[in-house]
C-alpha cells in the first residue's frame, strides 16, 4: 500500500514545474517514503529513488528529505537504509551549488550519529557476521567521503577558498568523530592484520589518510595536542565535540603506534622517551575509561612505549608531568579492579616494567607516591617488595645510593614500618602488606650491621619498635582472641544448627560474613588465624634478629680494639 502511494504522488508531481512544486508536495512524498521503510518495502524505495525521471525538487530539499528518512530507523535497519541512500545522497550533495561544505558536514554528522549507535563487534566471529552491518557502512561511508575528500586536494587553488577551508573543516570533524566512534572501543586481531581482511581496520586507516589529505597528518596533530590550547583556534568545536577530542587523539596514537597504521610518515629522529612523553596523557585518557577494550588500549600503548626505553633512563623529571603519575595509579585501579584476569595480570607487569625504566630518584618518588594512594594491601606489598630490591641492589653497588640508603631511606620506611591505626588496624586485611614490612625489616637487620648502618635503620630502630613492633604485637594478641572466641562460639553452635539445617552467620572485624555452612565458616576462621600465626612467626624472627645483632655489636667492638 505504501509504494503504491508513493508512486502516487511522484505521478502527480512529475507533471508539475519546479517553480509549482510545493514544500507540502515534498512533505507527502517525505511521509510516503517513510511508510516504506516501516513496512520494509526499502529496495523499492530506493529503486524510485534512483530513476532519473523521479527529479522531485532542487537538490537541497531532497537532501533533507534524505537525511530524515536515515535518521528514523532504529536497530539493524540503521544499517539497510544507510546503505541504500548513501549513493542517491552522495549524487544529490555533488550537485549543490552553494554551502556545499555545510551539507557535507550536515550529512556525515547525520550519518555518524545513526552509526554510533550501532554495537561495534568486539571478536572476530562478530566482524565476520557484521549482523548490525556496521562493518559494511563504514566501508561505505569510506566510498561516500571520497569524492569530497578529493574536492579539497583538487580546489587548492580554487577561487572559493573560504568554501574549501569550509570543507577541511567539516571532514576534519568528521575523522575525529570516527577515532572516537567506532575505532575508539574497536578491537583488532593480528589475524585479520596479517590478512589485510579486518573492515575496522581498514576504515581506520583510511580515516588517517583522510587526515594527511586535507593537511592534518597525524605526526603534526598528535604532538601538537596537549600543549596550549590555541592548538586547534583554527577549527572552532561546539563543546561536546571539544570533550570528545581527547578520545579520539588517544585512539589516532594507539592507531599508529600499536596497530602500526602510517607509522613510516613518522619522524625517526624522535627519541623514545620523548614519543613515550606525549603519548602518556593518550594512555592516561585510555586508562580513565571503564571499558575494558578501552583501558586495554592504554596498556598496551603503555608497552609500545616503554619496551623502547632503557632501564634506570627514564628521567626523575618526567614525574613532573600530571600523567607520569596518574598513569601507575590508572594501572593499580586496572589491578584490583578489572574482573578479566589476563588484563590484571598484564597491569601489573606494565606497572613493574615502569618502575625498571626510571632513574633512581623517580622509582623513589613514584614508590612515595603509591603507599599514600594505592588503598590496596597486596599493591603495597609489592611496593615494599620493589623497594627491598632496590636496597639490595644499592647495598650491593659500587657506589652508594643516597635514595635508598641513609636520611631518604628512613623517610621512606616510615610509610613502610607502621600500622595505620596502629593496634587497632585490622591485621586481617592489611596482612599482605604487614608480611612484606616485616620481610623487609628482616632483610635491613641481616644485610646491615649495626656499626656500618648504611641504611639508617639501627638509628631509627627504637621508633620503629614503638610505632610497628610493639602494636603489631598487641594487634596479634587481640585478633587471635577474637577468632579463636569465635572458633568456640560456632562449634558449641553447630550441633543446634545441623539440626536445624539452617544457615549461620559470624561477624568478624566489625563486618558479618555472609550466610554460610558451619564447616565453611569454620575453614573462614582457621585461616584467618594460620595467617596470625605467620605473620606472629615472621615478626618473632625479626625480633630474634634485633637482639643477635645489638649483643653482638659491642663484642665485635671489644674485638676491634
Amino acid at each position: 500500500m505504501a509504494v503504491e502511494e508513493l508512486q502516487s504522488i511522484i505521478m502527480r508531481c512529475q507533471i508539475l514545474e519546479e517553480q509549482d512544486f510545493k514544500e507540502e508536495d515534498f512533505g507527502l512524498f517525505q511521509l510516503a517514503g517513510q511508510r516504506c521503510i516501516d513496512e520494509g518495502h526499502i529496495e523499492q524505495l530506493l529503486e524510485i529513488i534512483q530513476n532519473e525521471k523521479n527529479k522531485l525538487c532542487n537538490p537541497k530539499e531532497l537532501l533533507l528529505g534524505l537525511l530524515e528518512l536515515i535518521e528514523e530507523p532504529s536497530g539493524k535497519q540503521i544499517s539497510q537504509i544507510i546503505l541504500l541512500l548513501l549513493q542517491p545522497l552522495q549524487t544529490v550533495i555533488q550537485k549543490l551549488r552553494n554551502n556545499k561544505a555545510y551539507s557535507v558536514g550536515l550529512a556525515l554528522s547525520t550519518l555518524w550519529s545513526q552509526l554510533s549507535l550501532l554495537p561495534v563487534p568486539y571478536s572476530e566471529e562478530q566482524i565476520q557476521t557484521d549482523d548490525y552491518g556496521l562493518c559494511q557502512c563504514c566501508k561505505a561511508l569510506i566510498e561516500f567521503t571520497k569524492p569530497f575528500v578529493e574536492e579539497v586536494i583538487n580546489d587548492k587553488e580554487n577561487s572559493l577558498e573560504n568554501e574549501n577551508e569550509k570543507l577541511k573543516d567539516e571532514l576534519l570533524k568528521f575523522c575525529f568523530k570516527s577515532l572516537k566512534c567506532p575505532l575508539l572501543t574497536a578491537q583488532f586481531f593480528e589475524q585479520s592484520k596479517e590478512a589485510g581482511n579486518d573492515p575496522l581496520r581498514c576504515f581506520a586507516s583510511e580515516i588517517i589518510g583522510f587526515l594527511s589529505a586535507i593537511g592534518h597528518p597525524f605526526p603534526k596533530m598528535i604532538f601538537n595536542h596537549g600543549r596550549k590550547k590555541r592548538t586547534w583556534d583554527y577549527l572552532e568545536f561546539e563543546e561536546e565535540e571539544d570533550k570528545q577530542l581527547a578520545d579520539s587523539m588517544a585512539s589516532l596514537a594507539y592507531l599508529v603506534f600499536v596497530q602500526g597504521i602510517s607509522i613510516d610518515q613518522l619522524p625517526m629522529v624522535l627519541s623514545p622517551s620523548y614519543l613515550l612523553q606525549f603519548n602518556m596523557g593518550h594512555i592516561e585518557v585510555f586508562l580513565q575509561r571503564t571499558e575494558e577494550s578501552v583501558f586495554s588500549k592504554g596498556v598496551d600503548l603503555l608497552e609500545n612505549g616503554l619496551l623502547r626505553i632503557e632501564d634506570n633512563s627514564l628521567l626523575h623529571q618526567y614525574l613532573e608531568i600530571k600523567s607520569f603519575l596518574t598513569v601507575p595509579q590508572g594501572l593499580v585501579k586496572v589491578m584490583t579492579l578489572c574482573p578479566i584476569e589476563t588484563l590484571r595480570k598484564k597491569s601489573l607487569a606494565m606497572l613493574q616494567l615502569y618502575i625498571n625504566k626510571l632513574d633512581s630518584q623517580g622509582k623513589y618518588t613514584l614508590f612515595r607516591c603509591l603507599l599514600n594512594t594505592s588503598n590496596h594491601s597486596g599493591v603495597e606489598a609489592f611496593i615494599i617488595q620493589n623497594i627491598k630490591n632496590q636496597i639490595d641492589f644499592s647495598l650491593k653497588g659500587t657506589h652508594n645510593n643516597k635514595w635508598f640508603t641513609g636520611p631518604q631511606l628512613i623517610s621512606l620506611l616510615d610509610l613502610v614500618l607502621f600500622l595505620p591505626e596502629g593496634a587497632e588496624t585490622d591485621l586481617l586485611q592489611n596482612s599482605d602488606r604487614i608480611m612484606a614490612s616485616l620481610n623487609l625489616l628482616r632483610y635491613l637487620v641481616i644485610k646491615d650491621n649495626e656499626k656500618d648502618n648504611q641504611t639508617g635503620l639501627w638509628t631509627e630502630l627504637g621508633r620503629i619498635e614503638n610505632n610497628f613492633l610493639k602494636p603489631l604485637h598487641t594487634g596479634l594478641n587481640m585478633s587471635k582472641a577474637h577468632y579463636e572466641a569465635e572458633i568456640k562460639n560456632s562449634q558449641e553452635n553447630s550441633q543446634e544448627v545441623q539440626k536445624s539445617k539452617d544457615l549461620c552467620s559470624v561477624t568478624v572485624g566489625g563486618e558479618e560474613i555472609p550466610n554460610m555452612p558451619p564447616e565453611m565458616q569454620l575453614k573462614v576462621l582457621h585461616s584467618a588465624l594460620f595467617t596470625f600465626d605467620l605473620i606472629e612467626s615472621v615478626l618473632a624472627r625479626v625480633e630474634e634478629l634485633i637482639e643477635i645483632k645489638t649483643k653482638s655489636a659491642p663484642e665485635e667492638n671489644i674485638g676491634i680494639k
